[in-house]
């Protein structure tokens, strides 16, 4: 009977070893001590209790990582976590430390754990390197996920250059990158700049991955950050994107009041669209450049970046009604140098700086802005909003007005928004530079510009889709 009851044992036990193994799932933590980890950068206290790993903030000693010795490139990584919510933490993946790069500093993506009142839990932050990748305000739904004082289950994707990440089953970041394409895994204990926030804990448990065989989730409907230039994910075609600009060629897109794209003052050049310089005088050289097509409801990207002291701008609703010999009229999103350019002092309370509805509405002065000679990426949203909250005191009679709400958004962050054919807005007209232009910022339809203003200003990864 003994026997028989060993043997039955046995067989149970290697019947969870074959499901866990049929599962793809391998345990990252084995619930007992730290085999297959190792500690770097700061001296946070790491322990085991209950089958569970629990990191403890120190005063005096930099961000703390409890790092796998093991490197991962594609996978699958879940975990359960229990954070203090007067703490900041994260997960790292496809991370890095290396004497050569700031003295070993830990640097790579992360998986936000903030349970502050910011609620970017699931966000995807570049530790030490570029900062936020993927903040959660263009996701409010993401920011619902997290729980408060609750274990909280976390997934995250890594495969090829999508990286993907759900907290509690709802998707928070959808990201394409491909910058770093493997690393360790690590879990944070973040430093504190009070003492009095000493001794706060998080916990981790149930840490498993896949690396083989890897089926990715279900596309979803949240916003994608792609960082690739010129490319579509997947999840970006099936949401309607479309490339406006290819990468090598001009198709799609010709002179202001022409037909044909302009002989002279831009170029294409290893995947960017380039406007070259003509001593800041205002389309002084190819002039300004417009879709093709016309759009009215829509949502447009495109990444930006300047040189020293220069001017440029994105225009929407373009009619070309006005004439075109200086620079075509249209509400326009600013691209400037605000600390080099004399526009941004000109103009009403900053309505002339980056990201501004140009000499009508100032973009928000918290707005984040990456120096000259580095990338930016505006975002557009003009969208259909219903007749009872953009009529009221409005001159126009129609039952639906197309593209009335309007969102600048700069580095993912949204900086202004707007409702066209309000009273509010034809105020803002006529105390600007656009009061003799009789309509202006009424109209239902119309091209999308690059400025010309006579500086070198670069463009890439132009990409629109068509809102209903």
């Amino acid at each position: 009977m003994k026997r028989i009851t060993r043997f039955i044992l046995l067989f149970a036990a290697c019947g969870v070893v074959t499901h866990a193994s049929a599962t793809g799932w391998t345990n990252l933590f084995n619930g007992k001590d730290f085999t297959g980890w190792k500690q770097i950068n700061g001296k946070a206290n790491y322990e085991i209790v209950n089958g569970e790993i629990i990191g403890t903030t120190v005063a005096n000693t930099p961000n703390s990582f409890l790092a796998t010795e093991k490197t991962y490139g594609d996978f699958i990584l879940e975990l359960e976590l229990l954070v203090d919510s007067e703490m900041n933490s994260g997960i790292q993946f496809r991370s890095l430390s290396s004497a050569d790069y700031q003295d070993g500093r830990v640097h790579g993506y992360q998986c936000e754990v903030d349970p502050s009142e910011r609620a970017w839990s699931g966000g995807i932050y570049d530790e030490a390197r570029r900062g936020w990748l993927y903040p959660l305000d263009q996701n409010p739904q993401g920011r619902t996920a997290f729980r408060r004082g609750e274990w909280n289950h976390y997934r995250i994707e890594a495969i090829g250059n999508s990286i993907r990440t759900w907290v509690n089953g709802i998707p928070c970041a959808d990201l394409v990158d491909d910058m770093t394409a493997e690393g360790f895994i690590a879990l944070q204990v973040h430093s504190i700049n009070d003492a009095s926030q000493a001794g706060k804990q998080i916990k981790w448990r149930n840490i498993r991955i896949q690396t083989e065989n890897l089926k990715r989730s279900a596309w979803t409907d949240i916003p994608v950050v792609n960082l690739v230039p010129n490319y579509l994910s997947p999840q970006e075609r099936a949401q309607g994107w479309e490339l406006l600009f290819d990468g090598k060629t001009t198709n799609g897109w010709r002179g202001a009041g022409k037909d044909n794209f302009p002989t002279r003052g831009w170029k294409v050049q290893d995947g960017v669209l380039i406007v070259e310089a003509a001593e800041g005088a205002e389309s002084g050289n190819g002039g300004d450049i417009v879709t093709v097509e016309e759009y009215s409801m829509f949502e447009l990207k495109l990444d930006f970046k300047i040189t020293e002291g220069a001017n440029s701008g994105i225009k929407y609703y373009i009619t070309e009604k006005y004439g075109t010999k200086q620079s075509a009229i249209g509400l326009e999103y600013q691209i400037l140098d605000d600390e080099k350019h004399p526009d941004a002092k000109m103009g009403t309370d900053g309505n002339r700086t980056v990201g501004s509805l140009y000499d009508l509405i100032p973009a928000h002065k918290n707005k984040l802005v990456n120096k000259p000679g580095e990338w930016n990426q505006a975002r557009l949203v003009v969208s259909g909003i219903r007749r009872d909250e953009w009529l009221k005191g409005s001159s126009l009679e129609a039952s639906e007005f197309a593209g009335a709400h309007v969102e600048h958004w700069l580095n993912n962050r949204k900086v202004l928004e707007y409702e066209r054919g309000t009273q509010a807005f034809y105020a803002l007209v006529a105390r600007s530079k656009y009061a003799q232009w009789e309509g202006f910022g009424n109209w239902q339809s119309g091209h999308i510009l690059l400025q010309d203003h006579g500086d070198e200003v670069h463009f890439r990864s132009i990409k629109i889709r068509k809102l209903n």
